[in-house]
């Protein structure tokens, strides 16, 4: 049942409208933040308020006017976008918290810049979210693109610039150039309809293989956000960027809206029955597979803390992709587990490595040793974030990569299945030597750690909340359960 509501317009434009106040009070700083925390919190609230009329099985509308004749720009709220939302919005506020002690920790300039665009990040994150048709999902995802730009650029050196060229240029181009030929190729094809409600856009159509194959690529790689190899490099790039950034990218907005749109293209756009008769979905599995292990594989040899987690967002994110793409509704559920499970295990390991940088000023996983004795909440925290990316008990990323093995072996994909297996052992592979190194070697000669000598609190807090976040999940996971029981039960 579909309800007219104003909440997912007020979810998306309260950020939007605490720039101005972000702005205004620059130069007063504790004054800035509490504009920040107001939205956050706001934002979070709004969310909130969706969630008991979702669980009812209720669809929320909010219409703002057609663009083109039967092409409104319209939100429509479901157990998908309400679970992405709940995610980025309540990381929003843990993050805000860290940003502020990593940017004074750190000695940061632009700061103000840094939280008006972080600001406008989230209300372009908000509008992907709830988009109610293929159209109002790409305008928001072009928005989110341009207003990171200004935070991957944020410390305005050479190479700043250039990872911000990398980012913008392969994030736009790949949109431009794949995903709204695409957009338009389904318009016409379908006589304008483009709404995600009343199933599958094009599930009345007859493609063909080679047309459905070339159609869902374009959308996969153009939204490029997802991470699909080759169009995955701008993801290291924009390491350049301070760590907040970073968390913000890999964790909670960019990267996860890519593979948001990924799971909306599948689900909505094509739908599990068109892309299963013609098993078209297989190249997509492939492709998606291909990245999972490559990834792995390359983030074992980096010594960059940053790159070596980036490398490790690339093959998470393909998990995702990869499970929807087995179109098995257990493989499907465990797509979306995994969007809220590795949001939380990674955004910790982002924070570990933020804090780490504001502390000792090292980058590197080989100037680790002994870090452990330094930075004991920190080191810890890193080794949950760890394990719940790993997919080991007792953190949430083991129940979602359970449903995505689960379905795989309902798709009687088992070369598949054994891929999500190989690569939880690589996982393992590269994120291990780092907890060795930090709890159990000795530190480099004329290096000593004789006291604890953690970052600030505003740095520790959040990173410790969100490692507890990453435990609490697996044995409370029941909310992300629900609501991608009810997407499970549309399909």
């Amino acid at each position: 049942m579909v309800t007219d509501s104003n909440l997912p317009l007020f979810a998306m434009l309260v950020s939007l409208l605490a720039v101005p106040g972000i702005i205004a009070l620059g130069k007063r700083p504790n004054a800035r933040e509490a504009v920040t925390f107001v939205a956050a919190f706001a934002k979070f609230g709004f969310v909130l308020a969706m969630l008991p009329a979702v669980l009812d099985g209720k669809l929320l509308r909010y219409c703002f006017f057609e663009i083109l004749p039967g092409v409104p720009l319209e939100f429509r709220v479901d157990g998908l976008g309400l679970a992405f939302a709940l995610v980025a919005s309540g990381l929003w506020i843990v993050t805000s918290v860290y940003a502020i002690g990593y940017m004074r920790g750190a000695g940061e300039g632009n700061q103000t810049r840094f939280f008006a665009f972080f600001a406008v990040s989230l209300s372009a994150t908000m509008g992907v979210a709830f988009a109610g048709i293929l159209f109002t999902l790409y305008l928001f995802y072009e928005m989110l693109s341009l207003s990171t730009y200004p935070l991957v650029t944020h410390h305005g050196d050479r190479e700043a610039r250039s990872g911000g060229r990398t980012y913008l240029s392969h994030l736009l181009g790949t949109s431009i150039a794949f995903a709204l030929p695409a957009i338009l190729y389904t318009w016409v094809k379908t006589g304008g309809d483009l709404s995600f409600s009343g199933g599958a856009i094009l599930a009345g159509t007859d493609l063909g293989y080679l047309p459905t194959v070339v159609l869902l690529l374009a959308f996969a790689f153009g939204f490029s956000k997802a991470g699909l190899m080759p169009f995955h490099s701008w993801l290291p790039g924009a390491m350049v960027a301070p760590t907040p950034v970073s968390a913000l990218l890999h964790a909670v907005a960019v990267v996860k809206v890519g593979v948001f749109c990924v799971i909306r293209v599948v689900t909505g756009v094509f739908g599990t029955d068109l892309l299963g008769r013609l098993d078209a979905n297989l190249v997509l599995c492939w492709i998606a597979a291909f990245t999972v292990l490559a990834s792995s594989l390359i983030a074992m040899s980096q010594d960059s803390l940053k790159r070596r987690l980036a490398f490790s967002t690339i093959g998470q994110l393909s998990y995702i992709v990869l499970g929807v793409a087995l179109l098995a509704p257990h493989a499907v559920q465990g797509s979306i587990l995994h969007i809220a499970m590795h949001a939380f295990g990674k955004i910790t390991l982002f924070f570990c490595a933020g804090a780490i940088y504001v502390a000792t000023g090292k980058k590197y996983v080989s100037q680790l040793d002994g870090l452990g004795r330094a930075m004991p909440w920190t080191m810890t925290a890193f080794a949950i974030g760890a394990m719940s990316v790993i997919g080991l008990p007792f953190t949430g990323g083991l129940l979602s990569k359970i449903y995505l093995i689960w379905g795989a072996a309902d798709a009687q994909q088992f070369a598949l299945l054994c891929v999500f297996l190989i690569s939880s052992i690589l996982n393992g592979v590269y994120f291990f030597p780092i907890l060795h190194r930090a709890f159990f070697r000795a530190p480099d000669e004329g290096v000593t750690y004789d006291r604890v000598a953690e970052a600030p609190l505003a740095c520790v807090i959040p990173l410790a909340v969100t490692a507890a976040a990453s435990i609490l999940l697996f044995f409370f996971p029941g909310i992300f359960f629900e609501l991608s029981s009810l997407m499970i039960a549309t399909e």
